[in-house]
């Protein structure tokens, strides 16, 4: 059966999503948690000299990981269980069947991330310490970190989509998802070259959260933006290719 279009396979991973409660409280409370540590950071800053954004935007660290892994596990899941072969028999397609869950799931990530750190922010600017700035949403490059920060969080979840479709197993591809977030910006970082500027991880702290990049990420926000986006995107192309192109065990 090859009668279905976007729109069709779109609303059955809605329906996939919507039946994993799991799903949704991992989510929810990682959201939740993101938002908790950057209000934590943001009452601990007292430099009235540094970037209280930044800080109040720090959650993303633990918000990463959630969406990374979750977005591993909304393909490889069905991988686990066999059920990729009734979704790839009702959908042959298989490139729009993965094209269906990164718009789904990206959009889910993209709502749960913008909620998480507008949140951070706004609590977090509550209870900012006297002698502090204290920014608003309307002071220069505040609204953009904040905006960027969440979007980043759903870049890193259609990265684990994207992962999770090359490689098909979950604890692997959990493993490159966390090693490229931490592991990669400490190996890069020690041998002292300059490529630090073209790691997802370290591109949201100076640049994406910061109202004011940090030296050596001197390049525009929207085009580290773009950067961080190119690896959702080329990842999600090997999957769609490889999809195509193996058997759906």
């Amino acid at each position: 059966m090859d009668g279905y279009g976007f729109r069709d396979v779109a609303r059955m991973e809605w329906i996939k999503l919507r039946s994993l409660p799991s799903v949704r409280w991992t989510l929810l409370l990682g959201m939740v948690a993101t938002a908790a540590l950057g209000v934590v950071a943001g009452y601990n800053t007292r430099d009235a000299a540094g970037d209280p954004t930044s800080n109040m935007l720090a959650g993303v660290v633990l918000g990463q990981v959630i969406t990374g892994v979750l977005g591993v596990l909304a393909i490889t899941g069905e991988f686990g269980s066999g059920m990729i072969g009734a979704t790839f028999g009702a959908v042959p397609r298989r490139g729009l069947v993965l094209a269906a869950k990164a718009a789904v799931w990206g959009a889910t990530f993209l709502v749960a991330g913008e909620a998480a750190v507008l949140a951070a922010f706004l609590a977090g600017t509550a209870l900012l310490r006297s002698g502090v700035p204290h920014p608003s949403l309307a002071s220069a490059g505040v609204a953009r970190a904040v905006l960027m920060t969440g979007a980043y969080l759903a870049l890193v979840g259609l990265m684990g989509l994207g992962i999770g479709a090359v490689l098909r197993h979950g604890g692997a591809s959990i493993a490159v998802v966390i090693g490229g977030l931490f592991v990669l910006p400490l190996i890069v970082g020690a041998a002292q070259h300059g490529y630090g500027r073209l790691l997802p991880e370290l591109i949201a702290g100076n640049s994406l959260a910061a109202v004011k990049p940090v030296p050596g990420f001197a390049w525009s926000p929207w085009l580290e933006l773009g950067i961080v986006a190119l690896y959702p995107a080329v990842l999600l192309t090997a999957g769609g290719w490889l999809l195509a192109r193996r058997d759906a065990g």
